[in-house]
């Protein structure tokens, strides 16, 4: 008899779809002893009032497994823990919040959910240390399971122009260091291609430093990947990231990418990319600069990026998941204590999923 999966995923703003897309690709690469449903909350998660009727509507949803899929961390709160899982996508907001606020994400978004779920999985082996740290949690049930790399981006090969080379950036948000990146081009003979909303301080930014761009604004899926296809350089130069998905659209589609040497990138990039510190601008432009004169390094950055994108295809994260699924039902039947349930499924978890590391190490 199959297992009821339910997703439980946030009703994205305009153009944030990138969390959607992840779990979009999971259940055609489950078994087959997994049926999924995808449920998508009432109302986007702002205010008080709209999250408090999101939490209402996550209260409906009480039969099989129910995986609240990133985001609106506090629709696993209600229900049956024993039958929850929980994506952790990142812990970026407890960063940058302080005072009540901060409290209130912490205890709503991470604290209480964790407590109410069996099982916790996040993105990389980064996020799993930065929850680790912040969240008491039993370690055993936070799982590793990296994000997939959508089959549309496929290895696309083409001559790189060494004298004004394209150089893509992904994203606008603060932690994307969008700001230093300007800073690092000044006087770089290049066209810098922005996706994503450009606000007016970073309008001043780029015509101060004369840097030669191009905005696209939010794109669509099938605009974005032609935006990869048409650039020489993928540029990801962030602060902090719980994964970092243009990397590894960059080594899919055989574009070497810029990226920095700290949070989770080095982890998901592993030897196919030319690592910076985001901090230091002139540590941004030299690696701008051997990417671009350095045809050696630039050709095996690309070599190792398409080796390394092997471990993030669907297929691979559907049995990951599908492992997580399987140590949760067959643990229900546990009689005893809620320890001998815990340890029941930590066990099944580890029988599962303990041989399943990926390169990086990610795993239990």
């Amino acid at each position: 008899m199959d297992t009821d999966v339910t997703f439980l995923q946030r009703r994205p703003n305009p153009g944030q779809f990138s969390v959607e897309g992840y779990f979009d690709r999971i259940p055609e690469h489950l078994e087959c002893a997994f049926s999924v449903r995808r449920c998508t909350a009432p109302f986007r998660s702002r205010g008080l009032f709209r999250r408090l009727l999101n939490l209402l509507w996550a209260m409906l949803f009480l039969r099989g497994i129910v995986h609240v899929t990133g985001d609106i961390n506090y629709a696993a709160i209600p229900g049956v823990r024993r039958s929850r899982v929980l994506t952790v996508l990142d812990l970026e907001v407890l960063s940058r919040l302080n005072g009540l606020r901060a409290w209130v994400v912490y205890w709503l978004w991470f604290r209480l959910p964790i407590l109410r779920v069996a099982v916790v999985t996040v993105i990389s082996d980064e996020t799993r240390r930065q929850l680790l740290a912040r969240v008491p949690v039993n370690p055993e049930r936070v799982v590793v399971i990296p994000v997939s790399v959508s089959p549309r981006f496929q290895f696309s090969p083409s001559g790189f122009r060494t004298q004004r080379p394209v150089i893509l950036q992904v994203g606008t948000k603060h932690n994307k260091n969008v700001a230093r990146l300007v800073e690092a081009l000044d006087g770089l003979c290049c066209e810098l291609v922005i996706v994503g909303r450009v606000n007016s301080e970073l309008e001043r930014k780029l015509n101060q430093h004369q840097v030669e761009h191009r905005l696209l604004g939010i794109v669509d899926d099938e605009s974005l990947l032609r935006a990869y296809e048409n650039c020489d350089i993928v540029s990801f130069c962030s602060t902090h990231e719980g994964f970092g998905m243009p990397i590894v659209e960059a080594q899919s589609v055989g574009r070497v990418c810029v990226t920095s040497n700290c949070s989770s990138m080095p982890e998901v990039a592993g030897n196919g990319a030319c690592f910076v510190d985001p901090f230091d601008v002139c540590s941004i432009r030299a690696g701008f600069e051997r990417v671009i004169s350095d045809e050696c390094f630039r050709e095996q950055l690309i070599h190792n990026g398409r080796q390394n994108v092997l471990q993030f295809g669907p297929e691979e994260i559907g049995k990951r998941f599908s492992a997580v699924y399987r140590a949760i039902s067959e643990s229900w039947q546990v009689s005893g204590t809620a320890a001998d349930w815990e340890g029941t499924l930590v066990a099944k978890l580890q029988s599962e999923l303990g041989g399943c590391s990926t390169q990086n190490g990610a795993g239990l």
